[in-house]
């Protein structure tokens, strides 16, 4: 077959397509023309979505801040390219602009019990039913993720250890800690809370991603599991 006859991306080898491969290796194994062709998503006849990405990464000199100043009307210019995906084009690069100026927040680092309960009492003290939630950190005690694990009712939620440990294991939580209300202001933990935070406990010194406390909170304060000594 000569080198230059057309062959469309599902005749690739899987590991060659943009999208596959940026499953199987990363985002950061893609060059700047395969991103571009996930984001045109397909190509003409006799011309697939990563030749109409390379073609346009040419015309701007493989300058992504050029490309970013490409209209709409611009890159409908090229056959392929229509306004839906001119303006998908636009407006991913727009966002990349945004990120870029934001820069990183800076994420709330967690060292007393204190310091979890004004993370996460804005979401919980007010409610008239139980909710379960979990702040999952990273090695240096930052906030990485703030997971609702369950709702209930007036005196209880029912809380899946499993499901608590995915949470964690998909955000690649070093650590983690376990928090819920008690809509009756009624700070004393119960028989099933202290069996609860047992299990999470011993859960997480298995799977290496300790449990650092659990706080009952409410819009009296709170109660610190690791402050009372019950962890």
């Amino acid at each position: 077959m000569p080198s230059n006859t057309y062959r469309a991306i599902t005749a690739w080898a899987e590991e060659d397509r943009p999208r596959e491969k940026m499953l199987l290796k990363g985002k950061y194994a893609l060059s700047d023309a395969e991103l571009l062709a996930i984001l045109i998503g397909s190509g003409t006849v006799g011309t697939s979505a990563v030749t109409l990405a390379q073609r346009i990464m040419a015309d701007v000199d493989n300058d992504l801040y050029a490309l970013g100043k490409r209209t709409v009307g611009e890159l409908r210019r090229y056959p392929g390219v229509g306004q839906a995906k001119a303006i998908t084009i636009a407006a991913a690069l727009e966002l990349g602009r945004r990120r870029e100026k934001s820069g990183p927040r800076e994420r709330v680092r967690i060292g007393s019990s204190n310091d979890a309960f004004r993370v996460i009492a804005p979401h919980l003290v007010d409610l008239h039913h139980e909710e379960f939630w979990l702040l999952l950190l990273n090695k240096a005690n930052e906030v990485i993720g703030r997971e609702r694990l369950s709702t209930g009712g007036m005196s209880g939620t029912v809380v899946d250890v499993k499901l608590a440990f995915k949470a964690a294991l998909d955000k690649l939580s070093s650590a983690l800690i376990a928090i819920h209300n008690h809509p009756s202001g009624n700070l004393q933990p119960s028989q099933a809370d202290i069996e609860l935070t047992k299990k999470l406990r011993q859960a997480g010194l298995l799977l290496d991603i300790p449990l650092l406390d659990h706080l009952i909170v409410s819009e009296r304060g709170y109660y610190s599991f690791a402050d009372e000594g019950m962890m």
